[in-house]
């Protein structure tokens, strides 16, 4: 077989690419399987990937994007630590000023030796419900440093000779509230790295140690080549785009503007995302590490490229990320707090790259996404008293936003916000009621929240849920888009806010603050409303059949439809489905050209 990357036989690569591929979802259904805390099996809020020895982006597939985006610094590390690095150990890192994404994000990271020789790196990636923070939630806004966030894991060393480390494990086990989830979790991950070692392994055996070095080659070559192709398609130029997360009193009192500029030159098929001009850390939580800031800067440009671009180190080759030391969407100065890192300002810094070829034009870019972490996304805790008494913190994920509108297609249903990519679940509410001592007294989609367009943005969910039996039960969040709610573009209109409420016992609804706590006890519910994705085009030109949809659906009222969308609807026979007054569409439609 010919040694060189360009010769390497190509249905041979495609047979080990998807070979790479099926590691990695054993790797995610493992987790999954496993796991036991319902944020990671039943949200799915977890990602596995894998990587060369020497810390290149191999494969990764249906996982969050921000989770491994930039997975390659989680490793390199590792690396610089320790030089005695061997078959059997496993490795601890949650830091994110050793290439950790945020504090809740724990990963494990296993050397895979071939023959002796290390070859790859397997990591599973789990947010997890508590980490030792000061209370129970992984999100703290308000605290300064990391020495208010609970444990950090700056590479450690978990397991050597495939065995635990003893201690490290029972300080864990001190420090983290309902422990026996934690670790529980904590095999989860350990299972699904040994799987994809006892996998590459075989893989090696099958096909030889030099044909699966070439290939790795070619592989990145092949990523390279697509990204290539696609970005010579786009117009050269420099685009900035502006957007503003809402305030975070005591932290961020007037908001945080995230700015970026996108610079495309197809002759050297490069795309630079600049994200310098921004302000310095703030005094809390919401601050990006490095890892979150280079991947929402690379996921803004791969949402704009072909899909099918292998999201591997030849691909993400052609975007260059530029980062200010000390800046809120930069690289962190130690230790200033980042344990928000993954969500609001993330999400911001995601769309603002969208949005910056949006000003492209058609049909290019897309709207903005929904924002995240409203009073459905809240970490809950208390005491589970139906079968004796038992501790809970759980991240619930009852409610999520929708996807942005884009040239030919709507927004995608419940997507979550930017740095989620559709890749986490709805939690089912049967699973939740099950294992936690609550009640989901609503859940469906939310009338006339959406962002309207020629391409709509998905509508918001609304629900409420609340304690159902036992004493107080906690819920902790920090929501984003209850002021700047996610923006259409090229005449599409913005979504709806997102809202908190707390209903009393005696029925009387008080607003929440956008980040903030409540307890509840039965009798006492809370009430949410996401954000949806903004619109994009005028709604004035969106197809009459889709409108009427929308309507049939409860996603649209009739009178939104004539106002905004320029659809004149009329009764069906039925009395309850609407269809289209052809002629009273026209007349509408006429008077706005």
């Amino acid at each position: 077989m010919a040694r060189g990357k360009e010769k390497f036989e190509p249905f041979l690569l495609a047979v080990l690419s998807h070979r790479m591929e099926a590691i990695n979802r054993e790797m995610v259904n493992t987790v999954m399987k496993a796991s036991r805390s319902a944020v990671i099996k039943n949200s799915r809020d977890m990602s596995c990937g894998l990587l060369t020895y020497d810390h290149r982006l191999l494969c990764v597939e249906d996982v969050v994007p921000v989770h491994v985006t930039a997975l390659e610094l989680t490793t390199k590390p590792i690396s610089g630590f320790f030089d005695d690095i061997k078959e059997g150990d496993a490795y601890l890192n949650n830091c994110p000023y050793t290439g950790g994404t945020h504090h809740a994000d724990l990963t494990v990271c296993v050397p895979v030796f071939c023959e002796g020789e290390p070859l790859f790196w397997a990591l599973s990636r789990s947010h997890h419900a508590d980490i030792g923070a000061p209370i129970p939630t992984t999100y703290l806004p308000e605290a300064k440093t990391i020495y208010e966030e609970g444990l950090h894991f700056p590479c450690m060393r978990v397991q050597e000779n495939y065995k635990d480390r003893a201690d490290l494990i029972r300080m864990c086990r001190m420090k983290i509230r309902v422990s026996d989830l934690w670790y529980g979790d904590y095999m989860a991950q350990v299972g699904a790295c040994r799987t994809a070692e006892r996998r590459l392994k075989d893989v090696v055996r099958r096909y030889g140690r030099d044909t699966v070095k070439t290939f790795i080659e070619a592989w990145m070559d092949y990523g390279k080549r697509r990204a290539i192709a696609e970005i010579r398609k786009l117009p050269k130029g420099s685009w900035t785009y502006e957007t503003r997360h809402d305030p975070v009193p005591g932290v961020a009192d007037d908001g945080v503007n995230v700015k970026v500029t996108v610079s495309i030159d197809p002759k050297t098929a490069m795309v630079t995302v600049d994200a310098r001009d921004n302000g310095d850390c703030v005094p809390g939580g919401i601050n990006l590490s490095e890892a979150c800031a280079t991947a929402s800067c690379r996921i803004g440009v791969f949402y704009n490229l072909d899909s099918s671009i292998p999201h591997n180190d030849g691909s993400a080759s052609r975007v260059r990320v530029l980062l200010r030391d000390g800046c809120v969407v930069g690289r962190p100065r130690y230790p200033v707090g980042t344990s928000v890192a993954t969500t609001n300002v993330n999400a911001r810094l995601i769309n603002a790259v969208t949005c910056c070829f949006t000003q492209i034009g058609r049909p290019h870019g897309m709207g903005e996404f929904s924002y995240s972490q409203a009073i459905g996304e809240a970490v809950i805790s208390g005491v589970d008293t139906r079968k004796g008494r038992r501790d809970y913190v759980n991240q619930v994920f009852i409610g999520y936003g929708s996807g942005p509108g884009l040239v030919g297609h709507d927004g995608w249903l419940l997507s979550g916000a930017a740095c989620d990519g559709g890749q986490m679940a709805l939690d089912s509410v049967e699973i939740d009621e099950s294992m936690y001592p609550i009640l989901v007294e609503s859940r469906h989609l939310a009338i006339d929240t959406l962002g309207a367009g020629e391409f709509d943005g998905g509508p918001a969910i609304e629900g409420v849920y609340g304690p159902l039996t036992g004493g107080t039960m906690t819920a902790i969040w920090g929501s984003d888009g209850d002021i700047g709610a996610p923006k259409g573009v090229l005449g599409g209109h913005d979504s709806a806010p997102s809202s908190n409420w707390k209903r009393n016992r005696n029925g009387r609804l008080e607003k929440q603050v956008p980040f903030g706590a409540a307890d509840c006890v039965p009798g006492e519910v809370l009430r949410f409303v996401t954000c949806g994705g903004g619109g994009y085009g005028d709604p004035a030109r969106r197809d009459p059949a889709r409108v009427a949809a929308a309507v049939n659906r409860r996603w649209v009222s009739s009178e939104r439809a004539r106002d905004v969308y320029k659809v004149a609807l009329a009764k069906a026979a039925n009395g309850i489905d609407w269809t289209i007054d052809q002629v009273g569409t026209q007349r509408l439609r006429d008077s706005v050209t």
